[in-house]
């Protein structure tokens, strides 16, 4: 079965620095990272100590309030180092890798006649259950929990994002294996999104097909749950990365937590602009040839919301893609504010020309072209938010920590990365995910 999902609101977003569909093998990196921060409401409790040897797929910690949860080595080699931060917290993981992985090894079993309950306990043992995020709240999925669907989009949006539809198309038997086990873990259905246009996973068998078109975020998870079972309160989904789900899939298949990641550096000042193919976790230093923190800005995903890296911490995250380098925006315009003044920019205001060049790239920089300033009603963020709510009013009650005009307004519909075209756009400069999360981290604290 398929299904269509035409999103008209939204705004494509059309940058200098797309990586070429080359995908290479790439230098491997001498440490590797899992950061716990990554795993939003996680408290790690670390089961090996540094100078432990650990092989790929071995259990390096356990979330403290579900036991069940578990997070793994992406290779094999040493704990280096357990880097913490303000008042202990542990930041990052660090493995210092051997030449080859050796992996921890379980029995195979045969998808279609295990048992439910059998395939489950092998995705949480395994460390697989990492993958599985859980809405509402967007935070790591309780093994105990049945969700009523879950979704996968291999179609991303988000500018100079990497193409699921280019590097998984040499494992899409992993990525079928993956679908058959994620059937597994519902009573409901499997969502998978694709490029209403191309695609190579429009014949996946055991998922409903969501053929979606339209300007980002058509490609975000939270537009397909709107359009096809909208969340009410008390209701679980659950959504998975394209390529976490053909990580499972290898696992049925091969036995072994192969934790191979395919990473497309982007960006209008990186260097070698094509696909590698790493591990999770990986040095970002080998990929971008260093940093240089004065005048180009890493960042671990795409540009509107990935995480920035530096000198000191420089490992990419556990479900990016897409490793983003543009210049940081140390230049500012004299009388920018003036109408027409500077036209080399983006924007979806009619003060800049770029409205009348649609198809036009641009070259962008890390600068905010202007300052936080009061929140006013101008209609920009429901032009860019396809989600049957309303945006404003949402983060000012997140804002006020409103707890019922939260729930009225749809904070379970909604998770940061919904948010992300309204940082783009709103001219009060405010930093609207930022306000999503906190409200979701009350409703979590206060609602549970």
């Amino acid at each position: 079965m398929s299904k269509d999902i035409k999103v008209k609101k939204g705004l494509d977003l059309r940058f200098k620095g797309e990586a070429e569909k080359t995908l290479v093998d790439a230098p491997r990196s001498k440490t590797f990272a899992i950061k716990p921060p990554d795993f939003h409401s996680v408290v790690p409790k670390l089961t090996l100590k540094e100078g432990a040897k650990v092989l790929a797929g071995e259990e390096i910690f356990f979330s403290k309030y579900n036991k069940e949860l578990k997070f793994v080595s992406p290779v094999s080699g040493e704990v280096k180092e357990v880097v913490r931060g303000a008042k202990r917290r542990v930041l990052e993981v660090v493995i210092q890798a051997d030449q080859t992985n050796s992996y921890k090894e379980y029995d195979r079993i045969d998808i279609a006649s295990a048992d439910a309950k059998v395939v489950k306990n092998r995705v949480f043992e395994s460390g697989c259950g990492a993958f599985i995020k859980q809405r509402p709240y967007d935070v790591v999925a309780n093994s105990e929990d049945t969700p009523k669907a879950i979704y996968v989009s291999t179609y991303n949006t988000a500018p100079l994002a990497a193409d699921p539809d280019f590097f998984l198309q040499d494992q899409k038997e992993e990525f079928q294996a993956g679908i058959d086990v994620l059937k597994k873990l519902t009573d409901g259905k499997v969502y998978a999104a694709v490029n209403n246009k191309s695609s190579n996973f429009k014949d996946i068998k055991g998922a409903e097909i969501l053929n979606v078109s339209g300007p980002h975020p058509a490609g975000n998870v939270g537009v397909h749950v709107s359009e096809t079972e909208p969340m009410n309160m008390g209701d679980r989904v659950w959504t998975v990365g394209p390529e976490d789900v053909a990580i499972i899939g290898r696992l049925f298949l091969t036995g072994k937590f192969d934790a191979k990641r395919t990473i497309a550096v982007v960006g209008a000042d990186a260097k070698d602009r094509k696909y590698f193919r790493t591990y999770i976790g990986a040095d970002a230093t080998d990929l971008v040839g260093g940093f240089n923190e004065n005048e180009s800005r890493v960042i671990s995903g795409d540009m509107l919301t990935g995480i920035k890296l530096t000198k000191e911490h420089h490992y990419l995250g556990f479900y990016d893609n897409t490793l983003t380098v543009i210049p940081e925006g140390n230049n500012y315009r004299i009388f920018g504010w003036l109408p027409f003044t500077y036209n080399g920019i983006h924007s979806m205001s009619k003060t800049s020309l770029s409205w009348m060049l649609p198809k036009k790239k641009y070259d962008v920089n890390t600068n905010l072209n202007g300052e936080e300033r009061a929140l006013v009603v101008t209609g920009e963020m429901e032009e860019v938010m396809p989600l049957n709510i309303y945006p404003m009013q949402l983060l000012k009650a997140c804002m006020t920590g409103n707890i019922e005009k939260m729930e009225n307004l749809g904070i379970y519909e909604v998770i940061p990365e919904d948010f992300a075209l309204v940082d783009y756009v709103n001219t009060s400069k405010i930093e609207a995910q930022e306000i999503i999360r906190l409200g979701l981290d009350l409703m979590i604290t206060e609602v549970g």
